[in-house]
């Protein structure tokens, strides 16, 4: 039986066993349906509600009738704006959301402005969650614990991060009696106090009215719009987790879309409903900010507060729920950051680590940066969410009109195509100038507040990518110089290499070359052309070994491990059948995992045990430069492998590639 380090076992403890990504059930088993999506995706939004109506209502000053336009224009825009975001759903049903809509429909730069928007949304997103609910926490125990409420909340972050690390099923089946809680509390008390006023409605309709005509009359009709937009955009909060269900498309049950949009139509109805309530009863019961008070708590108290006993328990279980579904509020974050990462990853804007899994087939170093990036401004504002709230709610309006943006243009360029053309790009240009205007309007309210703070990470976070960008582009030019001799290999019969006599027949006794491979590439050929070069004729058969990696984007589904599979066993044919035809044994062996190292080491002695006589080889290309930067941007694997099988007693030959085209 193998043994387990100290360090495993706390792993496994924590963390939980590792799960097998060839397993065909494992995607049913890793997935969410439409009702744990709502949970893990949702909450974000219907948090907002905790905050995002009140500073809508409150921006209106004594003005509190003219609640009910801001009531309709806040329900109106949740409505248009997730409707935009299903046709992104179906546009791109293997996910991505406004990153992969700017890239493929607007350009990969802006793109790349899209998805690094998101990512400080979705860090922010999880920072102000965790403060906010901390300080709902606190706010129920005597002052002298308030200097513990930082440290309470990064507990509370380090908790959100093992669950994330442990899977994202886990991470939502955890939280989701906290979002059932809010639900059914904030249901009840809402409808009561709709339905006990439902005669006062016609009034507050009639007083909306001379509220509008008082105003009018004060500041004129222009006074009276910048009142309402003001107010309207200040309550921007309230739409930020609309995004995440586009983005969060991977994982959920199949059929996908399906689920998807499923997903998206309980977080309307949901959103809509809850903050529609609010307003509106914060209008019925004419509410005042006190002091120490969230402005929630004053209306449930007003509505609910002379039950007496139970009326008690009623408001102080609907309060510490909202806490509650803040902290699950972060979990939109954790869901949303890393899958931005693992896409950003793929197109070679952040670094190809993000892409990867770990054995609980989560993006851990996503997660894990959304954690740290969280930790570093949660110690930074040392938990105000008053200067949090400044930050937030910019980046995604950046990311909302981008995607609008790129849907209006696809609609426009399918006009001769598709014969529902006009009513889609209705839906999606209005959405367009809606958060069009949210966008300027938060960005010149908020900007002198430290709104500008956000904007300068983010465009610190693109100029790195950029970077980023630039030196994978140096490298896969290098790379690319040796694609001429796969064009010469595959053309020129026979092959040009040092000519040695074919073995008779196969003997797994003789001596073997075994070499680790990445596709049928310059990299692999001029590796095996220094073999030659290097031993001359003494190995008979030659077996080619090629890892397919399971990432973040093959984990969308078994459809796509297929292709994975696919892809590995044809590039080791093309190997394999080279070296038949001059003659030699040659096998292809495809492993398939989310660790090469760990894939190359469990089979490297089984491959000794089938060729005792072997010997291992790679080819590893070496530049001119070899910058800090490249080392931070890749990997290195092959040394990582050489180091793991030299533990297991078995030797690895890295041969060193220049990135020159010498053809032979």
């Amino acid at each position: 039986m193998e043994k387990t380090s100290l360090l495993g076992r706390v792993k496994r403890f924590f963390i939980g066993e590792a799960r097998n990504p060839l397993d065909q059930s494992v995607f049913h088993n890793i997935s969410l349906i439409a009702f744990f999506a709502w949970v893990g995706l949702g909450s974000d939004g219907l948090s907002s509600s905790c905050y995002g109506p009140a500073e809508a209502f409150m921006a209106l000053g004594q003005h509190h009738y003219l609640a009910l336009i801001i009531a309709l224009a806040t329900t109106f825009t949740i409505i248009i704006i997730s409707e935009s975001y299903s046709q992104v759903i179906e546009r791109f049903p293997t996910g991505g959301g406004g990153y992969m809509v700017a890239s493929q429909l607007l350009s990969p730069a802006l793109g790349m402005i899209a998805g690094c928007a998101l990512i400080i949304d979705y860090i922010l997103t999880i920072t102000i969650s965790i403060a906010s609910g901390a300080d709902a926490l606190f706010s129920f125990l005597p002052p002298f614990f308030l200097s513990y409420k930082l440290v309470a909340a990064a507990v509370i972050l380090g908790v959100l991060i093992v669950l994330n690390l442990r899977g994202v099923k886990e991470s939502v089946s955890v939280l989701m009696p906290i979002f059932l809680v809010f639900i059914l509390t904030h249901a009840f008390i809402l409808i009561y106090a709709l339905a006990a006023n439902v005669f006062n409605l016609p009034a507050v309709a009639a007083a909306t009215v001379v509220d509008v005509r008082a105003s009018v009359s004060e500041v004129g009709w222009l006074g009276l719009l910048i009142v309402l937009m003001r107010a309207y955009s200040l309550g921007a909060g309230t739409y930020t987790g609309i995004e995440a269900v586009s983005n969060g498309v991977p994982i959920l049950r199949d059929p996908k879309v399906k689920t998807a949009k499923e997903t998206m139509r309980y977080m309307v109805i949901s959103l809509a409903s809850v903050v529609f309530g609010l307003i509106l009863a914060y209008t019925l019961y004419k509410i005042e900010p006190q002091a120490g008070k969230t402005l929630n708590a004053v209306l449930f108290d007003r509505v609910a507060g002379g039950w007496g006993i139970w009326g008690y328990g009623l408001v102080l279980l609907s309060l510490i729920s909202e806490a509650a579904i803040l902290f699950v509020a972060a979990q939109t974050g954790f869901l949303g950051g890393p899958r931005v990462l693992a896409n950003m990853a793929a197109d070679h804007w952040a670094p190809k680590r993000f892409s990867l899994l770990s054995d609980r087939l989560v993006s851990m170093n996503g997660v894990l940066i959304m954690g740290i990036g969280a930790a570093i401004i949660l110690v930074a504002s040392n938990g105000s969410v008053g200067f949090l709230v400044i930050l937030y709610s910019i980046n995604v309006f950046i990311t909302f009109f981008l995607a609008q943006l790129g849907m209006v243009r696809h609609w426009w360029d399918s006009r001769a195509t598709v014969s529902s053309w006009l009513r889609k790009l209705s839906v999606v240009g209005l959405a367009l100038i809606v958060t069009g205007f949210i966008l300027i309007s938060v960005t010149v309210i908020k900007f002198h507040e430290g709104g500008w703070i956000t904007l300068f990470i983010t465009g610190m976070l693109v100029l790195v990518m950029s970077i980023i960008r630039i030196n994978y582009k140096a490298h896969n030019l290098q790379i690319s110089k040796l694609e001429p001799l796969v064009e010469e290999i595959e053309s020129s019969q026979p092959v040009k290499f040092i000519p040695v006599q074919p073995a008779s027949q196969f003997d797994p006794a003789e001596k073997t070359a075994i070499i680790l491979v990445k596709d049928f590439t310059g990299i692999g050929l001029k590796t095996l052309q220094a073999i030659f070069r290097s031993f001359g004729p003494v190995f008979k058969n030659f077996v080619f070994v090629q890892v397919g990696l399971i990432d973040a984007a093959a984990l969308r589904g078994s459809a796509e491990v297929d292709k994975v599979k696919k892809k590995v066993r044809n590039e080791v044919s093309r190997y394999v059948n080279l070296m038949r035809r001059h003659g030699y044994h040659a096998e292809g062996v495809g492993l398939f995992g989310i660790d090469t190292v760990e894939e190359v080491a469990a089979a490297a002695q089984k491959l000794k045990q089938t060729y005792p006589n072997s010997t291992f080889f790679g080819g590893q290309i070496v530049f001119a430069k070899n910058s800090l930067m490249a080392k931070l941007l890749h990997n290195y694997t092959l040394f990582s492998v050489q180091e793991r099988l030299h533990k297991e007693g078995i030797p690895l030959f890295i041969l060193p590639i220049e990135p020159t085209p010498v053809l032979y």
